[in-house]
C-alpha cells in the first residue's frame, strides 16, 4: 500500500501529517518487541551475592532459578526486590 492509498481510506491530504503517523506506528511496533534477546546461563554458587555479567548486556529481562519455591525441578523466576533490604548487608560494595 502506499502513502497515497493510505491518505485516500483514512480521507486526509496532509502528507506530512500522514508520514509522521506512519512513522510513529512504525516505532511503535518495533518498541514492543524484543530484538536481540540472547539467553545466558550462569551457575550459581551458595553464599555469593554478586556476580559478573558481560560487557555488552543492555538489559536483564529475567532471572530464574531451578527448584525456587518448588522441589519439582522447575525453573521459577526470582522476585525483584524493590527498595532497601530491611536487614544489614554484610555484601555491600
Amino acid at each position: 500500500m502506499t502513502v497515497q492509498e493510505l491518505m485516500e481510506r483514512v480521507g486526509d491530504t496532509r502528507t506530512g501529517f500522514v508520514l509522521a503517523y506512519i512513522k510513529d506506528g512504525l516505532i511503535e511496533m518495533t518498541s514492543d518487541n524484543e530484538q536481540f534477546v540472547d539467553e545466558e546461563r550462569i551457575t550459581i554458587t551458595e553464599d555469593q551475592r554478586y556476580y559478573d555479567l558481560p560487557r555488552d548486556y543492555i538489559q536483564v529481562l529475567d532471572i530464574r532459578c531451578k527448584n525456587h519455591l518448588n522441589n519439582r525441578d522447575e525453573y521459577k523466576t526470582i522476585p525483584r526486590m524493590i527498595g532497601k533490604p530491611s536487614m544489614a548487608d554484610e555484601d555491600e560494595v
